[in-house]
């Protein structure tokens, strides 16, 4: 399976860039957000190298001992305006789906505005679809947690 898909999420937080960048690259601000609602994010099972060519894990915790980690490479680090990471490896995916995504932030008046944009490989339009849904969830967290900071 070699399918791809890309979309692009832009979204405008009441925060300096520096505090955005940090709640993507610093366990205890990313553990707040990431995921979707009704799981957890335990920081002690975040584990972030945040360099080109470093290595990011985080395990989502649910009822019931459920658990999932997604895990990926940092691709470019320029803070506190443009990161790039994978989810999985896109480079050698097998047959399961992995991508790259790319966040830029650019700063005006004290506010942020993000873009983010994702294309996976081994992704179907439908799955793309339900990825793309499942990151504005975790943007309306991370909004959350930039006005509660």
């Amino acid at each position: 399976m070699t399918q791809t898909a890309e979309y692009e999420i832009t979204r405008l937080f009441d925060a300096p860039r520096r505090r955005v960048f940090q709640a993507w690259t610093e366990p205890g601000h990313f553990s707040s957000w990431f995921g979707p609602r009704g799981l957890t994010t335990p920081v002690d099972r975040v584990v972030m190298d945040v360099r080109p060519g470093g290595r990011w894990q985080a395990t989502l915790c649910g009822e019931e001992e459920f658990e999932v980690t997604l895990d990926g490479a940092y691709r470019e680090v320029a803070e506190p305006a443009r990161l790039v990471f994978t989810t999985g490896d896109p480079d050698h995916p097998g047959d399961g789906p992995a991508s790259v995504a790319t966040v830029e932030l650019t700063e005006a008046g004290g506010r942020t505005t993000m873009r983010f944009h994702q294309w996976g490989v081994n992704t179907d339009q439908e799955h793309a679809d339900q990825a793309r849904q499942g990151w504005i969830e975790f943007f309306d967290r991370l909004d959350e947690h930039l006005a509660s900071a």
